[in-house]
């Protein structure tokens, strides 16, 4: 089974928390697919249509579920994007919010996000999670 891991990209820190997401996917035995280091980051406009094509186009082929990180004031526009996506397409997602509850985050991450996806709180419930979507 092959999972889209998506979320914001622009710290360090931001790119730690999706690599830590696809080694514990990787841990349980699931492909990945992790925009940036699949593809790569856009370094200027003449970039958009090959990060497009190779994280839309391509990244998308047989994926079976998508993760998003949630974390931070507001959701990133192509988390956004990729979570519609794949919401448009019946492929199942699983959102990751650690900084706060959801109840608080209401605001920021609108009844649109929280209504479309089980959203967890911890690594270890997103572990718990992909047990039981491997199980099954």
């Amino acid at each position: 089974m092959r999972i889209y891991i998506a979320g914001k990209i622009g710290t360090e820190n931001e790119k730690n928390l999706l690599e830590e997401v696809d080694k514990l996917c990787k841990s349980l035995g699931f492909e990945t697919f992790l925009p940036h280091r699949d593809v790569g980051i856009v370094q200027g406009i003449s970039d958009v249509d090959r990060i497009f094509k190779g994280d839309i186009i391509e990244g998308f082929k047989d994926i079976k579920l998508v993760i998003a990180v949630l974390d931070g004031l507001h959701v990133g526009a192509g988390t956004a994007w990729e979570l519609g996506y794949a919401y448009a397409n019946k492929i199942p997602a699983i959102g990751l919010k650690m900084d706060e509850g959801i109840e608080d985050a209401l605001e920021y991450l609108s009844a649109i996000l929280i209504g479309s996806m089980q959203i967890v709180m911890s690594l270890e419930k997103l572990k718990e999670e992909l047990k039981k979507i491997k199980e099954n």
